[in-house]
């Protein structure tokens, strides 16, 4: 669908220039210089010829087709061009020239005019404010990069032009190829979702890098990303949050949220690996551009000291691979061949003085280890390490063991040849072993995505229209926040349980509502301006008999109205007091880019300060809420400790698909918490014992 921009057939270059040094002139000598084949016109009205091809003052003069257009002229310009376009029949164009909404208020103003231009036009356009596009297949070189990537099957997509220059020349000394390289600048009309879509039917691209400031459509971001991910990996290095993001939250789960939370769950849903700086996106482009997936988690380690074996052994402690039990088999062929001194277990220590052939008689051995997913090998140079010799050796044991290996050589100029070496034979090399098992890891988490069923949706049969009128009263009284009534009147449709309870507008009121319910019972300030109860002394458990229930009423609704004489105070919610069960949160804050952001945490006063929370992207099904139960640093507390009965799991997760569909079925919510809600050993189910919500006072968009 986007085929004239990675193979056109000819390509006209407005604003090519004869001046060295300028951006016109270095794109147009890409374009000439690295074999592409297609037809290229420069366009300049002061120029006859460039680079000595014949060069035409406009867009019209050219008698021929053109497939893909590069505009290069200043931004006040571009809009004519784009018309000269559509009067050619171009279809396609990049847009280098800077001066947009990168600029300020009225280059912002002139890219909402070039928005809808190529709009009218039925144009599709990347940039403005781009470095260009690279197909590496068609030899083009649409950019004014520095230099041109070898061919390779890893795509790179950035909203950084400065990034794609860096990564192009670290790419140069990796030995790296690229399939293609595109620049998305501004992103006004072309974005990630539709280069993703490119890149999935694109058969030269196996690993697909990228580099985002904020997606456009979060949701379409991560339908695209969760299908290409079952088949080629995806590493994202994502910096900035939105402002959109940072407005202020009142619930707990806005206030825990944020924009950085909700990339980390929209990439983990759509089985996206986050790079968390770039150079860790560089470890992980080497290793997933030049060696096979991992089958497991099962690694060995091969050194020649014990330090950095000890250290590359603790950091896979920490990881989520595991560190190889060796056959007996490995362990006696190492044991009859090795010096009396070298570990013959995990990590295998070949000792200070091993050379090439011990190197390589180790590697093999334990590679064709029926117990070992992938062989660690590390290198510290020592006055008899043969390090040229061993690189070979280990490149020939990975280019045949069918397994995944990598290497950590430690150390600076007694090494660079040895990494030469590696780099020409795909072996991936890490300067310290913590970088070689985090890229590792990264490669196993991926192989777990892809064998990860895509969770299946099922819908439960609410009673929508009942929610309806409720919201409708809300937003009648100019409201935005629901009471505790009005909330968990709206969770109640939706299946859960909640304490009875009655609202009192008097102290008699409130001691013959206490009666009714039965002692002991909980007292709380009803108003729908005051949403952290807590805070305000607005709640008070326990209260034993009429006289107390009356000192209570009292007390609440006078410091109320003295701590916040503003507030709407409707009386005292009185409440059946309920224990026995474990205080959890479930809560929702609509993220501007990915929608419903779910959490699921410990509840309780003590939430944001412990912060031991899981997120989701609404709509989720049963297995996705059992993770996110299961992902709390404190389920062992939820399973039950010191003879304490497990809680009730099921009802738990079924509470959290439930709020899933609450907040899928109505868009106008922004935020809700259900705190603390209680769950009972197991079998005893849930209630709901406080509920906020808030609304948009518009309605459903």
């Amino acid at each position: 669908m986007l085929e004239h921009f990675f193979s056109p057939g000819t390509v006209a270059v407005v604003g090519a220039s004869r001046e060295e040094g300028k951006v016109g002139h270095d794109l147009l000598r890409n374009l000439v210089t690295y074999g592409y084949k297609g037809k290229v016109y420069p366009v300049n009205p002061k120029a006859d010829n460039i680079l000595g091809i014949k060069t035409y003052a406009s867009l019209r003069e050219i008698n021929d087709t053109i497939d893909l257009a590069v505009i290069v002229v200043p931004a006040p310009h571009v809009l004519a061009v784009v018309d000269e376009c559509h009067y050619k029949g171009i279809d396609s164009i990049i847009v280098i020239s800077a001066g947009f909404k990168e600029s300020g208020i009225d280059g912002a103003s002139r890219e909402r005019d070039l928005l809808r231009k190529i709009k009218q036009h039925s144009i599709r356009m990347i940039g403005p404010n781009c470095l260009g596009l690279i197909d590496t297949q068609s030899a083009l070189n649409a950019s004014f990069a520095a230099d041109m990537p070898a061919q390779g099957s890893i795509a790179f997509i950035s909203q950084s032009g400065a990034l794609c220059t860096s990564v192009l020349d670290w790419a140069v000394d990796e030995c790296i190829g690229f399939s293609k390289f595109i620049s998305m600048g501004n992103k006004t009309d072309i974005d990630e979702v539709d280069l993703i879509q490119v890149l999935d039917s694109d058969g030269q691209t196996k690993v697909i890098l990228g580099y985002l400031e904020g997606v456009n459509n979060g949701m379409a971001f991560m339908h695209a990303a969760q299908k290409i991910t079952k088949k080629k990996p995806m590493i994202i290095v994502k910096s900035g949050g939105t402002m959109a993001g940072a407005r202020a939250a009142s619930s707990h789960t806005g206030t825990l949220a944020g924009a950085e939370n909700a990339f980390d769950t929209a990439f983990k849903q759509s089985g996206v690996l986050r790079a968390k700086t770039v150079e860790e996106l560089f470890d992980y482009a080497r290793i997933f551009g030049q060696q096979p997936l991992p089958k497991g988690p099962r690694i060995a380690l091969i050194t020649n000291a014990g330090g950095p074996g000890i250290i590359a052994a603790d950091a896979v402690e920490r990881s989520k691979l595991e560190m190889a039990a060796l056959s007996k088999n490995t362990i006696d062929l190492l044991r009859s061949s090795l010096p009396p001194m070298a570990n013959v277990y995990n990590p295998v220590d070949v000792l200070g003085d091993a050379k090439a052939d011990r190197y390589k008689f180790v590697a093999e051995t334990v590679a064709a280890d029926p117990n070992v997913d992938i062989v660690l090998v590390i290198l510290t140079p020592q006055t008899m390490t043969e390090i040229e010799k061993t690189a070979e050796v280990i490149c020939e044991i990975s280019n045949c063991a069918g397994k995944t290996v990598v290497t950590s050589f430690m150390g600076g100029k007694r090494i660079k040849n040895s990494l030469k070496i590696m780099c020409q034979r795909k072996v991936p090399n890490y300067p310290f072993p913590e970088r070689a098992v985090s890229a590792i890891e990264a490669m196993y988490r991926y192989t777990l995505w892809q064998k990860k069923p895509i969770p299946e949706m099922k819908e439960m049969n609410m009673q929508k229209e009942q929610v309806v009128p409720v919201f409708e009263k809300v937003r009648q009284t100019g409201r935005q926040d629901l009471g505790e009534d009005e909330a968990k009147q709206v969770i109640s449709v939706y299946g859960f349980k909640i304490p009875r309870s009655i609202l009192a507008t008097s102290e008699t009121e409130a001691a013959e509502a206490a009666e009714e319910i039965g002692y002991p019972v909980v007292a709380k300030i009803s108003s729908p301006d005051i949403l952290h109860k807590s805070d305000f002394g607005g709640v008070i458990v326990g209260i034993k008999n009429a006289s107390e229930m009356r000192r209570v009423f009292c007390d609440m609704t006078q410091k109320s109205r003295r701590l916040l004489p503003s507030a709407e105070i409707k009386g005292v919610l009185v409440q059946q007091m309920i224990t026995g069960g474990k205080e959890v949160i479930l809560g929702m804050s609509r993220d501007p880019q990915f929608g419903p952001l779910l959490m699921f945490g410990l509840g309780g006063i003590y939430i944001e300060v412990l912060k031991d929370v899981t997120f989701r992207i609404a709509p989720i099904g049963l297995h996705e809420a059992e993770e996110m139960v299961r992902e709390i640093r404190s389920f062992p507390l939820l399973q039950g400790v010191r003879g304490e009965r497990p809680v009730d799991i099921n009802a738990l997760t079924d509470g959290i698909v439930r709020i899933s569909q609450l907040v899928t079925d109505f868009p106008e919510i922004m935020e809700m918490d259900i705190n603390p809600l209680m769950v009972f050993p197991d079998g005893g189910g849930t209630m709901a014992i406080d509920a906020r919500l808030t609304i948009t006072q518009a309605g459903a968009s």
